[in-house]
């Protein structure tokens, strides 16, 4: 939605981008709809993964998941890559911070995705922000 404003009206850039974009923001719901399994199948009944039963949720099931977030990711680099400048640092935070989440959550047993939420911790966001920063600074991004 905010690749438009992004691209500063520019049509030809927003149509190179949409596809990463819409990956971006793919892997950024997948990431927070596995993060927060617990809440949303026991609390409110809610499945995001048809097909899954998180009755009895396995670690095959798990990792096709992981599958799709990681191609998500890496299709939505690109984009950012490809960014302008202003925009460019911003979504490169979020897309940092996501894929700490993710690399978290793939450390956690099925089992454990069902009991807990995963957090990270607010020195480690500091610390993304930060190289982010630096990154940025440097024109590495």
């Amino acid at each position: 939605m905010c690749l438009y404003v992004f691209c500063e009206g520019k049509k030809e850039l927003y149509d190179k981008l949409k596809a990463s974009a819409r990956s971006l923001g793919a892997a950024f719901q997948k990431v927070n709809f596995l993060r927060d399994i617990k809440a949303d199948f026991n609390g409110l009944s809610r499945i995001y993964f048809p097909g899954c039963d998180f009755n009895n949720f396995t670690e095959q099931e798990k990792r096709q998941i992981e599958e799709d977030i990681q191609s998500d990711f890496k299709n939505a680099y690109e984009g950012v890559k490809q960014l302008p400048l202003k925009a460019r640092f911003g979504v490169y935070v979020a897309y940092k911070y996501y894929l700490s989440l993710f690399r978290k959550i793939k450390k956690v047993k099925p089992a454990r995705i069902m009991e807990t939420r995963v957090r990270i911790p607010n020195y480690k966001k500091a610390m993304i922000i930060f190289r982010a920063g630096v990154k940025n600074q440097l024109r590495l991004i």
